[in-house]
């Protein structure tokens, strides 16, 4: 019988700094994140502790210039160590996803004395930061957002509330994207906000099917005052930015996919091998072998996908498209991996002695996050038939 035991996956480095750094993570999720992720997504706890540990070994900067406190690294390493980490806990690569998001606004656009301001402290300084686009009357349509910012002399009063948002209560600082003109995408403008700005709160975490210990909540904005040296960009240009962000964004979500989905088919194998029944291994029976190579072929591919994206992104061409399809191809592979290896493992995989069930349940929050996967296919498809008729 050959050995079916989970292996480490095979990177790709392009150096030898980026195969020690995916050493370095793997060895830090075995040991501090994978053996408490169970006990602690039942109890809804946020691990913060581990974030804190993130930010000490600067994986919390690893896409972002050196010059600010960032590791300097190629999207195409970022990803893969992002993608360790989903594999040990999802809210944990979620979260670091999520903070990267946080940041690219000042990183990329944001005025040379600003990054120099807040980069180090929100890349390396223990800072957790969260992203505010969507609203509860504007999800997928977040050109339609109404939180509003009006100019009072050299500040800003930001009111309105924000939904759906990572670290919503938790975070140290808070991207927020206003409407500071008109209707539509070109009155909106972002914001850097700290987190214990007056005026600030957050609800009650929403009550969600999986994921439960990464606190999702909504923001409320109440009188907030930000100095105009907190705004980013220009004025009006705050949605370019939002989606520069995500397509961005969604590479991360694509790792993190394939990270839940790998975690799933490891369990899968490990079972497979132990379990017997009519006196043979259940992985010899040719029915599970069939649905084991389905699900490794989809992983291999998603990952082929995300990485083509992202070495466009590292390349500094067009991957906006590829970014799309990364995002809906892999979280969709993702929900049927983790599905399939629920019923591989039967009764066991129904229940919370097993974490494929778990899996399944944060699959498919992945499917909705950052752009539903119809939104995707939109995307997609305007780039490749051209922009819907008038």
């Amino acid at each position: 019988m050959p050995d079916h035991a989970p292996h480490p996956v095979e990177r790709q480095a392009p150096t030898e700094e980026a195969g020690d750094l995916y050493a370095l993570v793997r060895d830090l999720a075995e040991r501090e994140i994978a053996p408490h992720a169970a006990e602690e997504e039942a109890a809804g706890r946020f691990p913060r502790d581990v974030f804190a540990l993130l930010s000490r070994s600067g994986l919390l900067a690893l896409p972002y210039a050196e010059e600010y406190g960032g590791g300097d690294q190629p999207y195409e390493v970022y990803l893969q160590a992002l993608e360790e980490l989903a594999m040990a806990r999802l809210t944990v690569g979620l979260g670091v996803s999520v903070h990267t998001l946080a940041c690219h606004a000042l990183a990329a656009f944001g005025a040379k004395e600003q990054r120099a301001e807040h980069l180090p402290r929100m890349l390396g300084g223990g800072l957790l930061g969260a992203y505010c686009l969507s609203e509860p009357t504007s999800g997928s349509d977040a050109a339609a957002l109404r939180t509003r910012a009006v100019r009072d002399g050299g500040e800003w009063v930001l009111d309105g509330t924000k939904a759906w948002t990572t670290h919503g209560g938790v975070a140290d600082f808070y991207t927020v994207f206003a409407r500071t003109g008109g209707e539509g995408a070109r009155g909106i403008t972002a914001f850097l906000v700290p987190g214990d700005a007056e005026g600030l709160s957050a609800a009650a975490p929403e009550r969600k099917m999986g994921l439960k210990g990464s606190p999702t909540a909504q923001i409320h904005l109440d009188g907030v005052r930000v100095a105009d040296s907190r705004r980013i960009g220009d004025e009006g240009q705050g949605f370019a930015i939002a989606l520069a962000a995500l397509d961005s964004g969604r590479l991360g979500i694509a790792a993190c996919a394939m990270g839940v989905a790998q975690a799933a088919l490891d369990e899968a194998l490990g079972f497979a091998a132990e379990r017997r029944q009519f006196g043979r291994p259940v992985a010899d029976f040719q029915g599970l072998r069939f649905m084991i190579a389905d699900m490794a072929t989809g992983i291999e591919a998603g990952r082929a996908l995300y990485l083509a994206a992202a070495r466009l992104r590292d390349a500094g061409s067009p991957y906006g498209k590829q970014a799309a399809m990364a995002k809906l191809f892999c979280t969709d592979v993702a929900m049927q991996v983790t599905t399939d290896a629920v019923q591989l493992l039967g009764g066991y995989g129904y229940t919370a002695d097993f974490p494929v069930e778990r899996y399944m349940r944060e699959a498919k929050a992945l499917q909705i996050v950052e752009g539903t996967n119809q939104i995707q296919r939109m995307v997609v498809a305007r780039h490749v038939a051209g922009p819907e008729s008038p």
